[in-house]
């Protein structure tokens, strides 16, 4: 329960805990950074960490000087990278073995290769997206190593969408997030970028699911 309650506090007032860890602990902040970013996106059972709110108060802390912009960008980007060919990876060994393949009930080969299809015709662009989408970018490549997307095809999006996250979301940190407005205003910013993403993706689920059934009806 205390690491709950520690979690949430992180999570909501992450630009006090990250100060307080640069003042205390200077360059190894980095390596905080890294492993945070690459345990989020890279293990397939913490999808709770926080992602988008890191990374925008990582920018407002280089926009004040405490930290460097590009060190910044650079190693979180690999960290992001990383993260996913690890969650691929582990999502492209174990889902055979998990599924047993047809010697298992709980595969169904119709239903594989219509993912390995879905994820090699639209996949690249769920894995982009996906990065901007808590909980679902930590699923995605999972999801994608499991489909069997190829590794080439899931390594470029991988990277474009790295690049467009850990870029984009510092970048904007880094122009706006030191405005008092923004300041005042940080935990409200924080818990949109954890709810709303969430609820264009039920959206999302609640519109297939209508389709679905008038497709069925018809």
């Amino acid at each position: 329960m205390e690491f709950v309650t520690f979690l949430i506090d992180f999570v909501l007032h992450v630009d006090k805990h990250l100060k307080t860890f640069v003042e205390h602990y200077g360059l190894w902040v980095y390596a905080l950074l890294f492993v945070v970013i690459f345990v989020e996106t890279g293990v397939v059972v913490m999808p709770f960490l926080p992602g988008d709110s890191l990374l925008f108060v990582v920018g407002a802390m280089c926009g004040l000087g405490l930290m460097s912009y590009p060190l910044s960008v650079g190693l979180l980007f690999a960290a992001a990278v990383l993260g996913n060919q690890s969650n691929y990876a582990i999502g492209r060994y174990i889902g055979p073995r998990v599924f047993q393949w047809e010697d298992s009930r709980f595969f169904n080969r119709k239903a594989f290769d219509s993912a390995h299809a879905f994820y090699e015709k639209y996949g690249g662009i769920t894995i982009v997206v996906a990065r901007f989408m808590p909980f679902l970018r930590t699923f995605a490549p999972f999801v994608a190593g499991v489909a069997r997307m190829t590794r080439t095809r899931f390594t470029l999006y991988d990277i474009s969408g790295g690049a467009l996250w850990v870029g984009g979301i510092i970048t904007i940190g880094y122009f706006f997030g030191n405005f008092p407005w923004v300041k005042a205003n940080l935990d409200k910013i924080i818990w949109a970028m954890i709810f709303v993403p969430g609820l264009i993706i039920l959206f999302g689920a609640w519109r297939a699911r209508r389709k679905a059934a008038a497709a069925l009806g018809s």
